[in-house]
């Protein structure tokens, strides 16, 4: 229904899509950039690219899915453009979590702070997926058609992302990449 309303050129129901995707969109962008700002650039162009096509696409399966892909192949491509320019993890800019300052956030936001550190030093491979799966609620079969590989690659990828995070969060990570 809110895809029809898109296409009949309801102005009300792209940013009821735009309310109810951004968070997990941006989330997603940020996690598997590390940069809030590009995250939020990737977010608004995806919505710009699919404001302008909506009335052209065909869209099968959820809106979120379909979302979810244009961010992840923004974020490739954006990856692809500034690999040689990446930051060092010492040096990046952590994910603000709009805490407040007692304690409590303190620590929250610690333990964000290692999270993203975390998900920054295993293999993009392995980052996407895990990504996708826990922030996308994508399922495995929906992120190996995404990525063009079998549902086995992605398990794996899965998995070893996982054991990595879980090394790292225990202070014995090695950066190697499976």
């Amino acid at each position: 229904m809110l895809l029809w309303k898109l296409k009949h050129g309801d102005k009300d129901a792209l940013r009821t899509v735009y309310e109810k995707y951004k968070d997990d969109l941006r989330t997603i962008a940020g996690s598997m950039l590390r940069d809030k700002c590009i995250a939020e650039d990737i977010l608004h162009d995806v919505f710009v690219s699919f404001a302008q096509k909506v009335g052209q696409l065909q869209i099968k399966g959820s809106l979120k899915n379909y979302l979810t892909t244009c961010i992840v192949n923004r974020v490739r491509d954006e990856l692809r453009r500034t690999k040689p320019n990446m930051i060092e993890l010492d040096k990046a800019e952590p994910i603000s979590s709009r805490l407040s300052s007692s304690d409590r956030q303190i620590i929250a936001d610690e333990r964000l702070r290692l999270l993203t550190d975390a998900l920054v030093s295993i293999p993009f491979e392995q980052r996407e997926v895990v990504v996708l799966h826990l922030k996308g609620g994508m399922k495995f079969r929906e992120i190996a058609r995404m990525q063009k590989t079998s549902l086995s690659t992605v398990c794996g990828r899965y998995r070893y992302g996982l054991k990595k995070l879980k090394l790292f969060l225990n202070g014995e990570h090695k950066n190697e990449s499976h």
